[in-house]
């Protein structure tokens, strides 16, 4: 009877299994907060995209603790969070298998961004997605079978949402197809929902509308893919000795004769990465106004802190790597997020009652870090820059005036 010369815990986690890729590229909401009825209405998740990371100077509020009103240095993530649209409402009944959609009543106008998402071409198709819907709001009798479905909703619903989509055109990017959820209405009774979902009808939703800063929020979304990958790579197992035969990035043996199939407990070969994950406390550091708001010039200084004067946006000097510009409102988050740069990510209020200290911490950033991504970064703004290297051969050159022929 054979047996192991060494014992060792499993490698990787069975929680996460099975290992496969995620349906889209957006991450779900499977559970929104606790509706309270006492509460004033508000929305319960928001989209954002991933920018990039940097870090952060912040001094430490913690009583009793060796690093309290002492400096740390914290890594952060930047989310990108440009005001989202409500272009409808949903009413859920419940019934003894869970929730059933039961009504479901759109705003008169979806833009074109909203629209694409509900053609695989948008440059083949004809484009006529919601243009009769859109009628009914400007006849009589269509606008009596809207009311009369509100009605429905009010009387007969239990749970509501609100249908919203990005707006891809401020982001500038190369997707024009916008990305389309469902968000819960907490807060108020179900008449109110309903009529305050009527009221923000084609009317953008700011992130400060959702969230706040020093808040505990959720981030669901949907990893980095790395393609099929071996036992190594997937399960971090151990790879055999340097002469072994036919390779040794394997497992060694996979289970006995009898029974006669490989168990799922056995580290096999497959799909890493792209998977669908949610990440729960994540800490809001700030929430930033956008440099530029409603096509107009706005928070230039939207880096600068209460220690660090300096006038600078959170854009680091040549942008953030393979992402570009933040311009719009952005989150700063603590840690590291999922996903690739550009990836959307969604933005969840926290399940949990919040008790604990580093949950109620008040966050006093002192220095956020601007300097390029790139290299080693020396300069946190272009005046810097400019004034540590002095004039240019290149700015020189510009201001020369070519003598004429």
């Amino acid at each position: 009877m054979s047996h192991r010369k060494f014992s060792a815990p499993r490698h990787g986690s069975m929680g996460f299994c099975p290992k496969r890729r995620a349906k889209g590229i957006r991450g779900r909401v499977k559970a929104f907060p606790k509706d309270d009825q006492k509460k004033p209405i508000h929305l319960t998740a928001f989209l954002g995209f991933k920018a990039g990371m940097t870090h952060v100077v912040r001094e430490v509020e913690k009583p009793g603790s060796k690093l309290h009103k002492k400096e740390t240095v914290d890594a952060v993530t930047i989310l990108e969070t440009p005001p989202m649209v409500i272009v409808g409402v949903v009413g859920y009944i419940d019934t003894p298998k869970g929730l059933r959609k039961f009504k479901t009543v759109f705003a008169e106008h979806l833009s074109d961004d909203c629209r694409r998402r509900f053609y695989k071409s948008w440059f083949r198709a004809k484009r006529k997605a919601f243009t009769r819907y859109s009628k009914k709001w400007q006849d009589p009798s269509g606008k009596a079978d809207i009311e009369r479905e509100l009605a429905k909703i009010k009387k007969y619903c239990s749970v509501i949402r609100v249908i919203a989509h990005t707006q891809q055109k401020l982001l500038k990017k190369r997707q024009k197809k916008a990305h389309i959820m469902e968000i819960q209405l907490n807060g108020g009774t179900i008449a109110q929902k309903v009529d305050w979902a009527r009221e923000h009808f084609e009317k953008p939703i700011l992130i400060t509308d959702v969230i706040s800063e020093d808040e505990m929020i959720d981030i669901i979304g949907v990893t980095k893919g790395h393609g099929r990958k071996g036992v190594t790579s997937r399960w971090h197992t151990k790879k055999l000795p340097r002469k072994t035969h036919k390779g040794l990035r394997k497992v060694a043996c996979i289970g006995a004769w009898h029974p006669a199939r490989v168990s799922i407990f056995v580290a096999r070969a497959g799909q890493k990465g792209f998977f669908h994950r949610t990440e729960i406390n994540k800490k809001v550091y700030r929430i930033g106004k956008g440099v530029m708001q409603d096509g107009k010039m706005g928070a230039q200084n939207n880096a600068m802190t209460s220690a660090d004067l300096t006038e600078k946006a959170i854009t680091p000097m040549g942008g953030f790597k393979h992402y570009g510009i933040v311009n719009q409102d952005y989150v700063m988050l603590k840690g590291c997020v999922m996903g690739p740069r550009k990836r959307v990510i969604t933005i969840r209020k926290s399940l949990l009652l919040q008790t604990k200290r580093a949950a109620l911490e008040k966050i006093g950033l002192k220095f956020i870090d601007t300097s390029s991504k790139f290299g080693h970064g020396r300069f946190q703004t272009a005046a810097e820059k400019a004034a540590f290297l002095g004039p240019l051969k290149k700015d020189r050159k510009d201001r020369e005036v070519k003598p004429k022929a």
